[in-house]
């Protein structure tokens, strides 16, 4: 896993910065940029997320636990909601245990079947279904991040999790999951 950067590779790797915004980061003004110094920066927990999806240099079994490790941290989000809809849980439950192979894909398919019914079910409430899409993308994109028969598909769905978990940390009221997430990544890349 790379941990040292760089002006020239931030450069390269910048994103959706101008040279002109990441050269006002904080971390571009440091001698050496380490990953560390990237994620205790001021830009947001989706750009943190994105970098660490996209330029650390991980395996796609790192990249597949990164997300699901990320849908686990703001599930409670929606789990606070909707104490009794556990098919999310349950999706990204099923996701580990794929990737441990301890259940087949075709499980695998049926946990995910069951959070995209529940996310249709939670769409007639406007601010659960917002909170419910998400956590259902968390599960489905943890689902197809395991699925080893669709790799593009698989790249796209664990890329997307980690940064789609990060928006809504981002968003949530509760600063506590901006917070768990920063740690998350934290103790992912240390």
């Amino acid at each position: 896993m790379k941990k040292l950067f760089t002006k020239a590779e931030m450069l390269k790797l910048k994103g959706c910065y101008s040279e002109t915004e990441l050269n006002k980061c904080s971390f571009m003004q440091l001698e050496e940029i380490t990953i560390e110094s990237i994620l205790d920066s001021e830009i947001s927990l989706k750009d943190k997320s994105w970098f660490i999806i996209n330029s650390i240099e991980l395996t796609d079994l790192q990249k597949r636990e990164f997300a699901i490790g990320c849908a686990l941290v703001v599930l409670p989000i929606y789990e606070e909601k909707y104490p009794d809809n556990v098919a999310p849980r349950k999706a990204i439950e099923a996701a580990q245990k794929y990737l441990n192979n301890e259940i087949s894909l075709g499980d695998l398919k049926e946990y995910r079947k069951k959070a995209a019914y529940a996310a249709y079910a939670a769409a007639a409430d406007a601010a659960a279904a917002y909170a419910y899409a998400d956590a259902t993308a968390y599960a489905y994109a943890a689902y197809a991040a395991a699925a080893d028969d669709a790799a593009a598909y698989a790249y796209a769905a664990y890329a997307y999790a980690a940064y789609a978990a990060a928006a809504y940390a981002a968003a949530a009221a509760d600063a506590g999951y901006k917070n768990k997430l920063l740690l998350f990544f934290k103790e992912f890349v240390s």
